[in-house]
């Protein structure tokens, strides 16, 4: 899809989520305040791929933990769309893959269907259709010990893919890999992203990250985080990190990050 259709379609989609006003404090070890969150606001459409790029300590972390429901917000609220392509159906990647040691990796990614009473078969194949979403068809059988970074970080996409969310939220997932492995599995998401037209909110401190995965890119402040601003990528997929459109994006998102 290129860009002009990735912006037609999510102008054309309803909010999958809305963030409004959200403020959040919280106390530090010494009994400071530290306000982490400022007046957040903005809304990811069905379908989209939105990326959020800030410097570490801004408050991105806080905010998935938010939206997943594992911290609460002191100010403002975080809405979902309602129906069967909305709802609170939230999967979670964390930026360290959360895998079970004592489960295989097909057993891993079927788990959470299997706190949900999935049939077995039905998991299973679930299971096997995501391993191969995700380039791990033969390796279902195995440990993470037995895999690799980047295969383990494969494997925890898988098993957040299987719950099929209406929204899947994404911490620096890719932060701690090599280079190499790291483009491989941003181009994987990619193709993910627009095979299923799946709704995901990515958060990252790369601003090539960002650009390269993202329809649009939130620029975060410094803590308190709030969306300083906001960019429309407008680039053709696959996206070249040596054409100038792409550079000049670049440093205007730099420029954006250091005011």
């Amino acid at each position: 899809m290129d860009a002009v259709s990735e912006k037609t379609q999510r102008n054309e989609q309803r909010a999958v989520l809305e963030v409004e006003n959200v403020g959040k404090t919280f106390a530090s070890d010494s009994g400071t305040i530290v306000r982490a969150l400022h007046d957040v606001n903005f809304r990811v459409a069905e379908g989209e791929l939105l990326t959020i790029v800030g410097a570490t300590g801004c408050g991105k972390t806080t905010l998935l933990n938010l939206i997943a429901g594992i911290e609460s917000a002191n100010t403002g609220r975080i809405r979902f769309a309602e129906g069967p392509v909305g709802g609170k159906n939230v999967a979670y990647v964390f930026q360290h893959y959360t895998l079970f040691p004592w489960r295989t990796v097909c057993r891993n990614v079927t788990f959470g269907l299997q706190m949900r009473g999935v049939a077995r078969s039905k998991r299973e194949a679930t299971a096997m259709k995501m391993l191969d979403e995700v380039g791990l068809r033969g390796f279902e059988k195995g440990y993470a010990h037995e895999l690799s970074g980047g295969m383990r970080h494969r494997a925890a996409i898988a098993q957040a893919l299987a719950n099929k969310p209406s929204l899947l939220l994404m911490d620096e997932p890719f932060g701690a890999l090599d280079d190499a492995t790291r483009r491989d599995l941003q181009q994987m998401l990619v193709d993910i992203w627009q095979r299923e037209r799946m709704t995901i909110l990515f958060v990252t401190h790369n601003i090539d990250e960002a650009l390269i995965l993202g329809s649009r890119v939130l620029v975060f402040s410094p803590r308190p985080g709030r969306v300083a601003k906001e960019f429309e990528v407008g680039l053709e997929r696959p996206r070249n990190r040596l054409a100038k459109d792409f550079t000049d994006l670049f440093v205007r998102v730099r420029e954006a990050l250091s005011e």
